[in-house]
């Protein structure tokens, strides 16, 4: 057994070991964080525990059977019939079954099924929308390392230019074409472009640590993801409206809030069964056994059979006053209902607040983005012509490094509009369409 137990942990952590050491796609990356967020697994557990509320409601159909056994001694001066005290041991033993059928219980029970079944609902749908949260926390550190990504490839590119630049420089001093000042601005300039890769790589670990925190994985050795389809084509955003209407009917974290109102309506009928009338039935059997010292005492079977009694009878409970409990209870109940129709309100508005932002935020990268691939193209356009005028003496140092940073702020901001925009329409198809859940 021990032997099994073991193989089986090394395959679980050559099995993780081998998922790290991959690169994982967005799709599994969701999934496994998913599966392992500690908010999900908390959730998890509140379904089951309102799946045993529903079953716990339902049994308040069933009856109730109990069974009861006692034995007691009476040592010592006693009280006997002709009313003197006498020194006499007694002893008594007794046994009985009861059993209670509620008949009428005011509505309670049905009530409170409704009432169990409502709250579960609302856990299901809050499971939901803490997983929609995961997802959309995952899409964006994935996102991120990306656009970090390909910030460092850039960053390299620059780093190559202001290498080969420095070499240049270095061959014409050693030439005497230059003054020296031009090669040690071209050492400066490569020792920034370095200082700029190394800044860019860490700040690529930093978003997969971001991204592997997400996923609940304490070693990035190995951790990498895959790259996604970045080419975004032509958009035709629909209405906000329209937009804020599908989110609307899909959200579940309203839909949660909505389920809550519910479950507050039916809290509200069940403290009003506090006013309704309650009908049981009761039966019960039992007989007893007695001995007293000094005396002739039957047999303990005889007893036991002379003894058996049976028992039966209807208990009806009619609610007069209860020093206000039910009323009181019925109020906290209404409270409860309003609170509730006011996360219902917050929820929407939180949702309207989403949709809006990733909606505005991804109509300004597009324009951004477009604006920008035009600065992108015209700098880098204008950068190979002054690499080519400054080959041949026509531009001074300064001119082509100035040129040089056009183009790479052109470009940075390029990729940011990009990735901006990427993020935003993901949010926006994650929030308005439920085939992307």
């Amino acid at each position: 057994m021990i032997m099994k137990k073991s193989l089986f942990t090394i395959s679980m952590l050559m099995a993780v070991s081998s998922a790290v050491a991959s690169p994982w796609s967005l799709d599994s990356c969701i999934s496994y964080a998913v599966e392992h967020s500690l908010q999900v697994r908390q959730r998890i557990v509140e379904v089951r525990q309102g799946n045993v509320e529903v079953s716990s409601a339902k049994s308040g159909y069933l009856p109730t059977l109990g069974a009861q056994v006692s034995q007691g001694w009476n040592i010592g001066r006693g009280l006997t019939s002709d009313n003197t005290y006498a020194d006499r041991n007694t002893s008594n033993t007794q046994w009985g079954v009861n059993l209670s059928l509620p008949l009428f219980d005011g509505l309670n029970t049905p009530r409170q099924v409704a009432y169990a079944k409502a709250s579960l609902a609302a856990s299901l749908q809050q499971l939901e929308a803490i997983r929609d949260n995961v997802t959309l926390n995952v899409i964006a550190g994935y996102l991120q390392v990306l656009y970090q990504k390909e910030l460092h490839q850039e960053a390299l590119h620059q780093e190559a230019l202001s290498s080969y630049e420095f070499t240049r420089r270095k061959a014409l001093l050693e030439a005497g074409k230059i003054p020296e000042i031009d090669m040690l601005e071209a050492e400066s300039q490569l020792a920034q472009d370095r200082m700029s890769v190394a800044t860019s790589a860490n700040d690529t670990r930093l978003a997969l640590v971001d991204l592997a925190q997400l996923l609940y994985i304490d070693d990035i050795d190995g951790f990498d993801i895959e790259p996604i389809d970045t080419d975004m084509p032509a958009l035709t955003m629909a209405p906000l409206a329209e937009l804020y209407a599908r989110a609307l009917g899909r959200s579940h974290a309203v839909a949660a809030a909505r389920a809550n109102i519910t479950a507050a309506e039916r809290g509200i009928d069940v403290a009003k069964t506090g006013y309704i009338p309650r009908l049981s039935f009761n039966a019960g059997i039992g007989s007893s056994y007695y001995t007293v010292s000094g005396f002739s005492n039957e047999p303990f079977g005889r007893q036991m059979r002379n003894n058996y009694a049976t028992s039966m009878g209807f208990s009806l409970s009619i609610p007069i006053f209860d020093g206000l409990q039910t009323r009181n209870q019925v109020n906290r109940a209404k409270v409860q209902k309003v609170n509730a129709e006011l996360q219902l309100d917050q929820a929407e508005q939180e949702l309207m607040r989403q949709v809006q932002q990733a909606y505005y935020q991804a109509d300004g990268a597009r324009a951004r983005l477009a604006a920008g691939e035009t600065a992108r193209d015209a700098a880098n356009k204008a950068f190979e012509a002054m690499q080519e005028k400054y080959s041949v003496g026509r531009a001074t140092p300064t001119d082509y490094e100035q040129a040089k940073s056009k183009a790479l702020t052109a470009t940075t901001q390029a990729i940011q509009a990009r990735y901006e925009l990427i993020l935003r329409t993901r949010i926006l198809d994650f929030l308005t369409t439920p085939s992307l859940r």
